[in-house]
């Protein structure tokens, strides 16, 4: 066997640290980005935030647009700068909510309680019914949009009640219990269980104690809180109602209802329900619709509804009317961090080179640089498939969904030169703010469906169509799947009743026989 030395060139795909971070960073959504800057920010000396009056490592703050010609004579612009100077969204301005008053609420009650108590003193001998809305009084939606949870709301109820030591600790217990819809999903014994594992004795009169704080808390407000069940949330909020309605003929017809398995109420079977109830099919209609009318999810008002805004990263302003709309897409300047490289610490770094831990300090200022460029490259990208995606649905912006054509992933990407996986880290968890509405950057991509003219119609505006028919149909004889199918090829598009079944779950509308009218 001969030895022999041999040079061979050849090219491979090396995931550098830099290459592993851009591709990190380019999937993240706005809320993990800016988590992820500020970990940076905190982890390296080098970096800072710029001013929002000088240059920054992103380039001048004057944007840079140019016309882009979409086939039809439509303008599509689009800034080179990421610090471009663009009006705020309506969506990422939304305004604080009002915060309900600041002075103690007024129960209603027996009249006992007519002064204020402190924390230690759960006072009142009657449970705290809901305030009648007279002025000055709390209303449990303000306190919800003041974003004060469901359990303040009602540990400040608990406040009119006169209890025990005992009591008012079982109360307070079971209100921490509560899950976010306002419901106790633990049984009594098991919540005992827990805090006295050991002794059956002791189980025993917690249990007791548990039941008459349960009855407590569904007394207060909202009607049904406290419910471990669906139908003892209906019948909460229907006592409730004939607690504040005596004369109302229809709810001890709803009562009787609730009573009957929750099945058959689900599957509004009029005749059954009618003949467990003892009543005319008329009184059992009348009843279900005030049971519709009722709130499932007492807790529902009370969850922070800021955590479902979304801020979107691209903003699309349209420009022109007619079919010579255009459209502007810049990013969201209220989204894009400013960030450079610290110039004192960096200057003091070049002054002493050589010195002790010089090596060290240098590979820290490089990753700051390397940080910067990635965030630009970040947004760049995100601005390109943004550009891209309007002037493909450019009839989308112009008419709703109904003219949404079909795209896919590939298509973007071989028109910008990138891979498929970039486009779909692009697209994920990013949100385009458009005329119609705030989307993410997925949406616009759907399969195609095929028409009788051999062209394609995007799996979007089938959905879109279905909705329509359903919102148009009769109430007293809703359109089943087949006949959906059905109108769909009378418009050109052929789609079997499974597929119309599955983009109608997809559209959350109920089945036929339950979205017939009472």
């Amino acid at each position: 066997m001969k030895q022999g030395l041999s040079l061979r060139v050849s090219q491979h795909l090396a995931l550098t640290p830099q290459l592993q971070q851009s591709i990190r960073l380019l999937q993240l959504s706005t809320l993990e980005l800016g988590q992820e800057i500020q970990q940076m920010l905190d982890d390296n000396p080098f970096l800072e935030t710029g001013l929002d009056d000088g240059p920054d490592e992103y380039g001048p703050t004057q944007s840079d647009a140019r016309p882009i010609d979409d086939g039809e004579g439509a303008g599509l612009e689009a800034p080179f700068s990421l610090a471009a100077d663009t009006p705020r969204s309506s969506e990422a301005e939304a305004e604080p909510a009002e915060a309900g008053d600041d002075g103690a609420p007024s129960w209603e009650g027996d009249g006992t309680n007519d002064t204020p108590h402190d924390d230690g003193d759960w006072g009142g001998d009657a449970p705290a019914r809901r305030n009648s809305g007279e002025d000055g009084e709390v209303d449990a939606t303000d306190l919800a949009r003041g974003n004060e949870s469901l359990q303040s709301w009602l540990h400040r109820q608990a406040l009119s009640l006169r209890l025990g030591e005992e009591d008012r600790f079982a109360l307070r217990f079971l209100v921490e219990s509560l899950n976010d819809d306002g419901y106790l999903d633990e049984p009594l014994e098991s919540l005992a269980a827990s805090l006295s594992p050991d002794d059956m004795e002791q189980q025993e009169e917690l249990v007791h104690r548990f039941t008459v704080a349960l009855r407590l808390l569904q007394s207060l407000d909202p009607p049904g809180v406290g419910a471990r069940s669906l139908a003892e949330c209906l019948m909460l909020q229907l006592r409730s109602i004939q607690h504040e309605s005596p004369g109302d003929e229809v709810c001890p017809v709803a009562i009787r209802v609730v009573k009957q398995p929750i099945d058959l109420l689900a599957r509004r079977d009029v005749k059954r329900l009618a003949q467990l109830c003892g009543d005319s099919e008329l009184r059992v209609k009348s009843a279900i619709t005030m049971i519709t009318r009722l709130e499932p999810k007492p807790g529902r008002r009370f969850i922070d509804v800021e955590r479902n805004i979304v801020v979107p990263d691209v903003l699309v302003t349209k420009t022109g009317k007619g079919a010579r709309a255009a459209f502007r897409v810049v990013l969201n300047p209220e989204v894009m961090p400013r960030l450079r490289v610290h110039d004192v610490y960096a200057g003091a770094l070049k002054a002493h080179r050589g010195g002790e831990g010089h090596q060290a300090l240098q590979q820290r200022l490089q990753e700051a640089r390397w940080f910067i460029k990635n965030i630009q490259q970040r947004f760049d990208t995100i601005l390109r498939v943004s550009r891209a995606i309007v002037e493909r649905q450019h009839n989308f912006f112009v008419h709703g969904e109904l003219a949404m054509r079909p795209l896919v992933l590939r298509e973007i990407a071989d028109e910008l030169g990138l891979h498929e996986s970039t486009i779909s880290r692009v697209t994920t968890a990013k949100y385009m703010s458009t005329p119609f509405g705030t989307f993410e950057l997925k949406y616009f991509f759907g399969s195609a469906l095929g028409t009788e003219t051999g062209g394609n119609a995007s799996s979007t505006a089938v959905r879109a169509l279905i909705k329509q028919f359903v919102a148009a149909e009769s109430t007293a004889k809703p359109l089943s799947d087949s006949q959906i199918s059905e109108m769909l090829k009378e418009q050109g598009i052929e789609c079997a009743r499974r597929t119309v079944a599955k983009y109608r779950d997809a559209l959350r509308i109920a089945p036929a026989n339950l979205r017939r009218a009472l």
